[in-house]
This record gives structure tokens, sequence and C-alpha cells, in this order.
């Protein structure tokens, strides 16, 4: 017979999780009754956390807690409507001068290169030519004539004195004595235009740089030929204290456009230097393919605009424009898009694109919104702070 003195008592599968059910609240009872002081202070202390609720629209965010987000009104500046085009550095075509060889040679000795900035005066080249050794040539034999010329009128002037020649043959003699002296003036400055003293015999030609400025061209190299007043000429010379942006401005832009405004130029190589041009001339007729005019811009060259570089031309309009100015802080820049956030009713804010401009010159802290928002508008002053809110 069986003792059920040491029998084991049956305990059913419900009551064990009845008591660990039990257990459990117990435990997790406790633990919230310890930390609920502590919480409470930590309440009391920090500011309620705001609660972000997504709405059905994307761009419109229900905030429990709105006053945690200051607002700014949007004020009106008007300014001057502003055309931005590009261009490109040119010369003054004015003030480009060829150097011209006045001798038919050869190139013995080359003194510039191209590139070098030259002073007026300033040897360039000298050339070998048979043109200098002509002059001279023809110089001697006037200086000859010249001579015989004299003597012979010297003769006859002394023998009209005496009675032994009519006054005719004193003429005749006196007119070749005058024109053997036109030939000598004659060929003694065409030795000079060469660049020859009629009195040092020689055979070569200096050029000289007739400007100052700079070589923009060079078309002749040593022992090279050079023909007398042929083209294109072995040097060309640029004067670059006053250049040309040449810009591109479309049809419909050329309204803005006038002969004598002024305009603002930037270089890509230097973005942070403006420089103050004058609108000199509006091309008359367009480009067919790209519908474009050509538009002048005379400036200034202080030294740094260099052939070539790449430019960018502000016209100020006389049509004057309001634009909208908020905080530069309250724009937030995301995916090449610019967004303000704008409060609405019961406590949401809506996220809206705008088209921003560039900061004031003179606040930086300020920032002008083209389109996408009024001036009287609110918006919240700091974007980047309520966006890092929604993305919580």
């Amino acid at each position: 017979m069986e003792d059920r003195r040491f029998a084991k008592p049956i305990i059913s599968d419900t009551v064990v999780i009845e008591r660990l059910c039990l257990l459990v609240t117990l435990l997790l009872t406790g633990v919230g009754c310890t930390s609920a002081s502590g919480d409470q202070t930590a309440k009391e202390e920090a500011p309620p956390p705001a609660h972000v609720i997504v709405t059905d629209d994307p761009g419109l965010f229900t905030v429990d807690h709105p006053e945690q987000f200051p607002l700014a009104t949007a004020d009106a500046r008007g300014s001057a409507s502003e055309l931005v085009v590009t261009g490109t550095v040119l010369p003054d075509v004015a003030r480009n001068v060829p150097v011209v060889s006045l001798a038919s040679g050869r190139v013995v000795d080359i003194k510039a290169r191209l590139g070098d900035t030259v002073k007026k005066g300033q040897l360039l080249l000298t050339v070998r030519s048979d043109d200098v050794a002509g002059g001279f040539s023809d110089y001697r034999k006037a200086v000859a004539d010249e001579i015989l010329a004299r003597a012979q009128f010297e003769r006859a002037k002394d023998l009209y004195e005496h009675g032994a020649i009519a006054l005719n043959d004193l003429q005749v003699a006196q007119d070749t004595e005058d024109k053997a002296k036109v030939d000598v003036e004659t060929t003694a400055e065409h030795l000079r235009l060469l660049g020859n003293d009629p009195n040092k015999p020689a055979h070569m030609v200096d050029i000289f740089a007739p400007v100052s400025g700079v070589i923009t061209d060079q078309e002749v190299t040593n022992a090279a030929a050079v023909q007398a007043f042929n083209t294109p000429a072995p040097f060309t010379i640029s004067d670059l204290s006053s250049v040309w942006i040449v810009c591109d401005v479309y049809e419909n832009d050329l309204a803005q456009v006038r002969i004598g405004d002024t305009a603002d130029i930037t270089l890509n190589a230097f973005p942070d230097r403006k420089f103050k041009g004058v609108v000199s001339n509006i091309a008359a007729i367009l480009d067919p393919n790209i519908r474009t005019a050509k538009v002048r811009i005379e400036v200034q060259n202080p030294g740094l605009m260099r052939l070539g570089m790449f430019a960018k031309a502000t016209f100020r309009g006389q049509k004057v424009e309001m634009h909208t100015i908020v905080p530069a802080s309250a724009v937030l820049h995301m995916h090449d898009r610019d967004f303000v956030f704008v409060p609405a009713p019961q406590n949401k804010f809506r996220r809206v694109e705008v088209i921003s401009g560039d900061l004031l010159a003179e606040n930086k802290n300020l920032q002008e919104i083209k389109s996408g928002l009024k001036p009287g508008q609110q918006v919240v002053s700091n974007a980047l702070v309520m966006d890092h809110v929604l993305g919580q």
C-alpha cells in the first residue's frame, strides 16, 4: 500500500502560469515605483519634448509645442533688377598695334618673344636687308651728283658774271643743282625710315616697338624671311591697360541692357575681386543659332585680367524690384533646393519650397528670396533645428 506521506503535491499547468504572471507583475510594479520620483524631477526640469505628427500632406507637420521654434517675419526690400551673363576677356582692337617691317630681308636676331611686356622704342628684331644696301647706293650716287651739279653751277655763275654764257645756261645749271639736292634729301630720308644713319653705311635694319604693351602675336622666328609692309606683321603689341569683356545676351534680355550702363565684372580666377565696366556696344546682328547678341563692356585692367579669361557680368537695370528678405538661418538647403518652414493653423508647420538669392552685401545674416515667399509672412528662424526635429 502506497505511503501518502511522501507523495508529491500535484500542481496543474494553469496554476504555474498564474504564478509566473504574478511574479512578473510584482517585479514590474517594483521597478516602476522605485524610479517614479526621479523621472518626475527630470520632467519638471526639462521642457516637454516636441511630438511630431505627420499628416496626409507630406509638407505639413503637427507639433505639440510650437513655441519651441521662434518665428521671424519676412521683410520687403527694393533693389534694381539684375541680369547676370558670362563673357570672355578680349583685347581692345583699337589698342592692337602691328609691328611693321619697312624692309624685306632675313631675320638675324630676335630680342623679344610672345607674351613679353615691352616698352615703346625697345628693340624687337634685326633684319639683314638688301633694301638697305640699295638705299645706301642710291644715297651715295645722289651725293656725288649733287657735288658735280654744285661745281657746274658755280662755274656757270662765274661765266655769266663775265658775260661768257647766257642767262638761260645759268638757270639750267641752277636747276640741275636744285634737283641734285632733292635727290640727296630723299635718299637720306629713305635710309632714316629704315632705321639707318646715312653717314654710317650698314646692311641691317633694327625694328623697334612702336608702343608699350604685351606681345600678343608673333609670326616670325630666327632666319625667317620678312617682307616689307606684308601681313601678318612679325609682332602684334596690345595695350592691355584697358580690355573688353564680350558677353552673349539672349534676345529676351536685351531690353535690360543699354549703351552707357555700368556692369559689375568678376573673374573666375579672382572671384573676390570686383571690377566696374561700361557698356560701349551692343551688336546689331544676333547669332541665329542661339539667339544672342554680343555686348561689349570696356573695363580698366589693373593687371589681373588676361586675354581669354572667363568673366561674369552683372547688369543693374533701371527698374526697381521688390524682394523678400529673411534670416539666412531660415533657409534650408537640401538636395539643390531651398525650403522654409511657415506656421499653419492648429499647431502645424508647412515646408515651402522657395528660390533663394544672394546674401545681402551689407548684412550676411540676411538672405534674399526671389520667389515662393511674400513679405509679411512668418517663417521659422532656424530651419535646420526644425528639420532635425522632423527627422527624429
